[in-house]
């Protein structure tokens, strides 16, 4: 019997030719109705609870598994995702940092996003860090430029190397401190002043959450404030890990058992132990793949993005769907 699931990643799914930010990357609704329709026609799309059964009782996933997973609580997950999902009777997985939600704070994740997306020149955004840096350097004790811009100013699957650079160096490669003094000024200067506002409308409320919730999806854990979980100490693992379910046991879902979505994707093995002492039966990253209940780690499952799976309905079956099929 097959030991394969497909574990599928969304973020942003929305209108993006009518929205105010036809520039971020994200996947348009018709196309996500059409993937949907691809998926119905070649995979047995699961719910959270089967995956933790079957992990639970090491028994056998369904021939051509898939799971729908969908991450960061963005508001076009309520209004755009879960109508198809509810239509199609489809189960879905929801990972909402908690932080967003109950603070109305913009994640500086998104605020990067939006700032991306905001801005076409992507070299103004490098040069307009390189001036922060220049002017913080003795106060920070800073490296020189080049030396940031080396090891991580490389192109991706899906970013050109400036893409990557401003997401790195803001994301986890400056002192906490000033990443968020840049971040917050590039926010304010290319996108808005009103943070609680933009926040509002980014995110899901914590009644539209739990209405997810009471409708048959699934809501786990996306941390608090959705930092880079290897990148901080122990105890602030268990801080992050701690406050993400007294948030989820706030909105009625499980933590006897449940799911872990990694922020970025990152762990550690100090993090896998935490995420065991606390009942956790599966962790989700970005590494690229499809899940192996057979081999894989259940906390270190595989997942692929939204842009590995066609977006047409009678779309032949691709290079994934085909390992899908023979597993």
């Amino acid at each position: 019997m097959s030991q394969l699931v497909s574990i599928i990643m969304y973020h942003y799914v929305r209108e993006l030719r009518n929205s105010r930010y036809p520039e971020i990357k994200g996947l348009d609704i018709d196309l996500f109705k059409e993937q949907v329709a691809y998926i119905k026609k070649h995979y047995n799309v699961i719910s959270a609870y089967d995956l933790m059964d079957i992990i639970i009782a090491n028994s056998d996933l369904p021939p051509k598994a898939l799971l729908l997973t969908f991450d960061d609580a963005y508001i076009d997950h309520f209004t755009q995702v879960f109508p198809v999902l509810d239509k199609q009777k489809l189960p879905g997985l929801f990972f909402p940092p908690a932080k967003a939600v109950l603070e109305h704070q913009v994640l500086d994740v998104n605020k990067i996003h939006f700032i991306l997306a905001s801005v076409p020149n992507k070299s103004e955004l490098v040069d307009d860090i390189f001036r922060f840096i220049d002017e913080n350097r003795s106060s920070y004790e800073l490296e020189t430029n080049e030396y940031y811009w080396q090891p991580i100013g490389k192109q991706d699957r899906f970013d050109l190397p400036e893409v990557i650079f401003i997401k790195r160096i803001l994301q986890r490669e400056l002192p906490e401190s000033l990443r968020k003094i840049i971040t917050d000024s590039l926010f304010r200067k290319y996108v808005t002043n009103d943070e609680a506002a933009f926040s509002q409308e980014l995110y899901m409320s914590v009644e539209q959450i739990s209405h997810l919730q009471r409708n048959g999806m699934y809501i786990g854990s996306h941390g608090f404030n959705h930092y880079w979980l290897d990148y901080i100490s122990d105890n602030d693992q268990k801080k992050e890990i701690d406050l993400s379910l007294q948030f989820l046991r706030s909105i009625g879902s499980n933590t006897e058992r449940w799911i872990m979505c990694y922020p970025y994707g990152a762990y550690n093995n100090s993090l896998l132990h935490l995420l065991k002492d606390r009942s956790c039966v599966a962790g989700l990253t970005t590494n690229v793949g499809i899940a192996d209940l057979g081999k894989d780690n259940p906390l270190t499952f595989p997942r692929l993005d939204t842009n590995d799976i066609p977006k047409n309905s009678n779309a032949s079956p691709n290079e994934w769907t085909i390992k899908a099929m023979d597993g």
